[in-house]
């Protein structure tokens, strides 16, 4: 039997119907069972609108060769089932969709060897013939349950969110502060390593925050002996100093201090940034007005050898599709004011499996953003210090690691031409930092093949070919910018 699926949405999928008609029309000793939905009955083949979902698995898993439309929901269902799909896109040109996220979304498939797609009759019908020759050609080859099928189920429903319209990111009027009796407790986690001059600056910051209520601070060693001279009883402001006791490096430092939060509200800050007094307050102000958003940023003001410049959003929120698009600079962990719950009990802590923990911050931003939107504060409350002595300062190798790292864990980046081809080029200029040309002009290839207007591979070329990445970085640091 071969069973065509073409899902429930109103759109009509003429074509297919057409497509599988005249299959069974040319080939009688086939059945063919098609699940039309919304779209008029076959005529030469066997027809019924609609299954429940465990219907409709039993017959996929019955049959010898599975025609789906692009839906994500019925290729996954195909897969578990353990047919390989033939996956056929609607077409908005032929008015069978709205938009041409199926063509994306099948085509992302087929490159990643999920289904076997098809956008002609003749190659329809040579697919669905080989299928019933050589079943075991159109079998998963992975577990059905496997981490692939789940990053594709992912991926349909980033692109059924990228086509919707957009959304304008009107800006909300900032929440009513609440009293200061009802402010909440908070804890700021501050990983620091070996910079005891700047860490006393940014302790000194968050005990002169303009927020009534207590401010707990925790401050993680990592890799150096805590300097235990730093802790303080005050009940108002209390400092504690730990070791990191989890993987060594910033993402095992943040988790130590969240599981050793006394709070549910938690803020990070880096030992060498500073928050300006009404920081705490603004944000608190935000989580208690609304309760479903778990993590709230702020503007940078980034200082760079003297100089100064302010990067805010002006919007109120952000999502996941987004934080595809663009990292959002201005959306720094030491801007971070989030529930403790969200990471505890929720999406999990600060990956400790990143490369270096390089880019910690973006990935959590990610994974906290597919739960609930991201809210902002459009003030500069956080003063961010960029200079030579910063962790990932000339550490080319370990930022190209961890950016391909990141592509690898989200295949999504696929989906969004722009997002991809600024991780790429990120890569591109790591690699061209590193002195590694040939790998630097293949990243930076990739970068303008998903969009050719991306700058970062036109830098990464410029280095590759010898300008000083030292010299680029600078003039872009003190603009307020990075690669």
């Amino acid at each position: 039997m071969v069973l065509v699926s073409v899902g429930t949405d109103h759109h009509p999928f003429t074509r297919l119907i057409d497509w599988a008609d005249c299959y069974a029309f040319d080939r009688p000793e086939v059945r063919v069972l098609v699940q039309h939905g919304a779209s008029r009955a076959p005529a030469a083949a066997e027809g019924t609108a609609c299954m429940d979902r465990g219907d409709l698995g039993a017959a996929m898993s019955r049959a010898a060769a599975v025609v789906t439309h692009g839906g994500p929901a019925t290729v996954v269902q195909a897969r578990e089932a353990g047919r390989l799909p033939i996956a056929v896109a609607r077409d908005p040109e032929l008015r069978e969709h709205v938009d041409d996220h199926q063509l994306r979304f099948v085509d992302r498939l087929e490159e990643a060897g999920l289904v076997r797609a098809c956008s002609s009759y003749q190659q329809f019908c040579a697919t669905v013939d080989k299928a019933l020759d050589q079943p075991e050609d159109f079998r998963p080859r992975e577990p059905h349950n496997g981490g692939t099928t789940a990053a594709a189920l992912r991926a349909g429903r980033l692109i059924d969110l990228l086509a919707r319209p957009a959304a304008p990111h009107a800006d909300r009027p900032p929440p009513l502060p609440p009293p200061d009796s009802e402010l909440p407790e908070i804890t700021a986690v501050v990983p620091t390593c070996d910079r005891p001059d700047l860490l006393r600056r940014t302790l000194e910051h968050i005990r002169c925050q303009d927020y009534p209520a207590t401010v707990h601070t925790i401050v993680v060693f990592d890799g150096t002996e805590p300097d235990h001279s730093l802790a303080s009883a005050d009940g108002h402001r209390p400092v504690r100093v730990l070791a990191n006791s989890a993987a060594p490096g910033l993402a095992g430092a943040r988790n130590t201090g969240v599981l050793a939060a006394p709070t549910e509200l938690v803020a990070f800050c880096d030992d060498d940034d500073v928050w300006l007094p009404g920081k705490l307050r603004a944000q608190a102000a935000v989580l208690c007005a609304e309760p479903g958003t778990e993590l709230v940023c702020c503007g940078i003001r980034v200082r760079y050898d003297g100089s100064e410049s302010d990067r805010l959003l002006q919007r109120s929120s952000v999502d996941f599709a987004d934080l595809l698009r663009s990292r959002l600079t201005e959306l720094h962990p030491s801007t971070f004011l989030l529930r403790r719950s969200a990471l505890v009990e929720g999406c999990g802590g600060v990956d400790e499996q990143i490369p270096g923990g390089y880019g910690e911050d973006y990935e959590l931003l990610l994974r906290l953003s597919r739960r609930a939107p991201i809210r902002t504060v459009a003030e500069p409350l956080v003063r961010v210090l960029w200079h030579r002595r910063s962790h990932f300062g000339g550490r080319w190798q370990t930022i190209s690691a961890a950016l391909r790292w990141l592509l690898a864990a989200y295949p999504e980046f696929r989906l969004v031409p722009r997002g991809y081809a600024r991780v790429a080029g990120q890569i591109a200029f790591a690699e061209a930092a590193a002195g590694r040309r040939g790998a630097a002009v293949e990243w930076a290839a990739a970068a303008l093949r998903a969009h050719w207007g991306e700058p970062r591979a036109y830098l990464a070329a410029a280095v590759a070919c010898g300008a000083s990445a030292g010299a680029v970085l600078r003039i872009l640091h003190r603009r307020g910018r990075g690669v």
